[in-house]
This record gives C-alpha cells, sequence and structure tokens, in this order.
C-alpha cells in the first residue's frame, strides 16, 4: 500500500473541544478507504451493475433509490440513476470492476485518489450535517446503508449512513480542507471530539 499524504494532515488535530459541561455531541475523522470506485451503468443495465456489486463485495443492495449497504470493510450505494458508490478499506477494487463490468454494462471509474473520506458521528451528527445539507437525516427517511449525492455552496459531496449515529462523507481532496474546517466550527456548538 503506498501511503498517500492527506489534504486534511496540516488541520486534522486529534483531541476533544468539548462543551464547558465537558460533553461532545460528535465525532470527526478521516478513514482512508483504499479504494473508491464509482460505477455508471448503461440505461436497462441497473441491474446486471448491482449483481456485480454483490459478486465482487459480498454486498447486497435493496432495490430502489439511494440504497446501499456496508460491511465491515466495505460499502455500497447508490447515489443517482444507475450510478453506485463502491468502497473498501482494501487497494485494487478497481481493477476487479474493470474485469467484471462489461463494456455493454456500463464503466469502471477509480475515485480513490480524488476523493477524501470524512467520517461524522454521535448523537449530535444529524444535527451538525443538517446545516450544511437541505436533506431529512432521520432515520425513517435516511435508513442505515442508503447514501445520496448532494451540494454544499460549491462542495459536492456524496454520503452514506453508515451507523444509528454515524455518516461517511466523500468529497473532492482539493475541497477536503476547507469543508473540514467548516465542519469543525460548525461542531463547536455541539462539542466535538476528532479522532
Amino acid at each position: 500500500m503506498v501511503d498517500q499524504l492527506s489534504p486534511l494532515q496540516p488541520v486534522l488535530e486529534a483531541g476533544r473541544h468539548p462543551l464547558a459541561d465537558h460533553s461532545v455531541g460528535v465525532t470527526l475523522g478521516e478513514t482512508q478507504p483504499g479504494s473508491i470506485v464509482q460505477l455508471a451503468a448503461w440505461r436497462g443495465q441497473e441491474g446486471a451493475a448491482v449483481a456485480t456489486i454483490r459478486d465482487v463485495t459480498g454486498l447486497a443492495l435493496p432495490d430502489g433509490p439511494g440504497s446501499g449497504a456496508f460491511a465491515e470493510t466495505k460499502a455500497a450505494f447508490g447515489f443517482a440513476p444507475g450510478k453506485f458508490l463502491v468502497i473498501d478499506q482494501d487497494e485494487g477494487l478497481a481493477a476487479i470492476f474493470a474485469g467484471a463490468v462489461t463494456s455493454e454494462t456500463g464503466s469502471v471509474t477509480d475515485l480513490s485518489h480524488g476523493r477524501t473520506a470524512i467520517r461524522v458521528g454521535g448523537p449530535k451528527a444529524q444535527w451538525v450535517l443538517a446545516k450544511f445539507f437541505a436533506v431529512d437525516f432521520s432515520l425513517s427517511a435516511f435508513p442505515l446503508g442508503s447514501g445520496i449525492s448532494t451540494v454544499h455552496h460549491d462542495i459536492f459531496a456524496q454520503i452514506q449512513r453508515t451507523g444509528l449515529e454515524q455518516f461517511d462523507l466523500y468529497v473532492f481532496r482539493s475541497f477536503a480542507r476547507a469543508f473540514w474546517t467548516s465542519l469543525r466550527h460548525a461542531s463547536e456548538e455541539v462539542g466535538y471530539e476528532v479522532q
């Protein structure tokens, strides 16, 4: 595995920034997966793409827009019609998909070096994220495993719920530091810990 300098390294300072009562409402961190891959299915080939994701990762995506699944080291979700983001802690996922997806099914794009993965968790995670995105983050509207693509001003983000109180966000590397700084400021009101 090639060590890659994180765009957050200059501003990623572990530590607690609690409220006056010592409470922490959110935890923030970078997950650094080895592979972030986008699959785009041609019209009518969405089922084949979902089957390929299942065959390669073992993740079974339920039917429906924004549906997704995750396991300890892998995750996948649909973020637009016929488009899926697949994440693995190991490198090399794009090459595996390139061998599994035919030109009649769709295309594979390796985004591993173009995205930064940020995890936001804790009892106030939904509240903090709602400051950025016009999205209903409640569990009933945004169930476990599901994902979306959205924007905060000009910063494109793909978001997946990976826990009852946890979300993984994927943003362009070039905007990661600015987004991280905004996320820390937005978390000050509830207290936060950088892990």
